[in-house]
């Protein structure tokens, strides 16, 4: 079975190396040095990991983050980060490790490249999208948190699955490919591919909503 997470991560750095360190990402604030170090430390730092899902814990992130771009180049994160986990490291443990960066590596790759002029919607392999439903599915309920009314998500196959109840506001179906469904839920809806169907104004919040970990 195909490790999509070491494809999309292999496939990031060499992007990462044809970009150089001061384009933009959809990482608000973000270059690529500062996406490849997140990365990099997010992996190999035990001190930094929490504060990326703990808020009161956030500022120690910054300041592990700080430090490793201080010591490394950005060529010398990079190839990092290609390199893989340190085997300590719990992202090492290959199924846990694969669990956990198949969407890592999927949105952030896609961070760097839709944040660029132009760029294309790819056509990923069958299984890739298969394990992309899977990982949405269970994970769309707390992304999407947030969100103003109730989600419905949709594979163009006619496939659903119930991201949010019903609010008050009602519920909107959102149509897409696996992938497209995980960027609109990871926060990167101006940019999913994708199709709302629902009361106009709520739509239109729902763009705009704060989604994601």
């Amino acid at each position: 079975m195909t490790d999509y997470s070491r494809v999309e991560r292999l496939a990031l750095c060499d992007l990462f190396d044809q970009l150089g360190p001061d384009q933009p990402t959809l990482c608000e604030g973000w270059t690529t040095y500062d996406l490849a170090v997140h990365l990099y430390v997010r992996e190999a730092d035990p001190m930094a990991g929490p504060g990326i899902m703990i808020a009161a814990l956030a500022e120690t992130t910054e300041r592990r983050m700080k430090r490793a771009k201080e010591r490394y180049s950005f060529t010398e994160v990079v190839d990092k980060v290609r390199n893989g986990p340190p085997p300590i490291s719990i992202y090492a443990f290959p199924k846990f490790g694969h669990q956990l960066n198949t969407t890592e590596y999927f949105v952030h790759h896609e961070d760097v490249r839709r944040a660029q002029p132009t760029y294309d919607i790819r056509t990923l392999p069958a299984d890739q999208e298969a394990g992309l439903w899977k990982s949405i599915r269970l994970g769309a309920k707390t992304l999407t948190r947030k969100a103003p009314s109730g989600l419905v998500l949709r594979l163009p196959d006619g496939t659903t699955s119930v991201a949010k109840r019903p609010t008050e506001l009602g519920s909107v179906t959102i149509t897409g490919a696996p992938a497209e469904l995980v960027l609109f839920c990871m926060g990167r809806q101006q940019v999913a591919d994708v199709e709302l169907d629902g009361d106009a104004e709520t739509v239109e919040r729902l763009r705009s909503a704060s989604f994601g970990v």
